[in-house]
């Protein structure tokens, strides 16, 4: 399992348009073949930053998702929005320590 973390700054003006493009595409983006999560964060303290959590059976099924139409659409209409550029890191896990 990869699991890919992008973080992203907006443009204050811009976070409306990108919670509402996000919020239109997020089942489709969560249906697309290998998607088996995924999560909208936003920071605690900077109403401009977000974060999507995704996890993906392999890093094929992610570059299939990002040559995708899907993909392209989405990506194409919330880049504009930016005010810096975004981080995106894939990983995997380790080891998760539970109580």
């Amino acid at each position: 399992m990869l699991i890919r973390v992008v973080r992203m700054t907006f443009k204050p003006e811009g976070v409306a348009g990108f919670l509402t493009n996000f919020h239109a595409n997020k089942d489709s983006i969560r249906n697309f073949p290998g998607c088996q999560h995924l999560e909208l964060w936003q920071d605690e303290n900077d109403a401009t930053i977000f974060l999507t959590h995704s996890h993906w059976k392999s890093e094929e099924h992610l570059n299939q998702y990002r040559d995708s139409e899907l993909f392209k659409t989405v990506w194409t209409y919330t880049k504009r929005l930016f005010a810096d550029r975004p981080v995106a890191f894939s990983s995997k896990k380790i080891e998760e320590v539970r109580k």
